[in-house]
């Protein structure tokens, strides 16, 4: 585990905050973790252009999906695993703390 997970996390928490008012927990926090993966995903796009031969100008040499089954390690899932909990914990907090909303 490294700061960039962390700061995910601490980014996706910002996210989930920042829209309760207007959603539940569980839904601020798929909104949260949805964008962070739409993040990881186009970086394992641009990496896998870049190792193509790709440069700026040019339309990507990448499949459609492509980044999504390729190009993850260990710190990529963790960049999306870790928020993920932690915005779950968080959706499960705040339902033990107001069972009503």
């Amino acid at each position: 585990m490294n700061a960039t997970h962390l700061e995910h996390a601490f980014v996706a928490l910002l996210i989930q905050m920042a829209l309760l008012p207007f959603a539940n927990a569980k839904i601020t926090g798929t909104i949260a973790v949805a964008l962070l993966l739409g993040r990881e995903i186009a970086q394992h796009e641009y990496r896998l252009a870049v190792q193509r031969g790709w440069e700026w100008g040019q339309a990507l040499p990448v499949g459609i999906f492509e980044g999504v089954w390729r190009g993850w390690t260990l710190d990529s899932a963790l960049d999306i695993v870790v928020p993920a909990l932690v915005c779950t914990v968080v959706a499960v907090a705040l339902k033990i703390i107001k069972p009503n909303s």
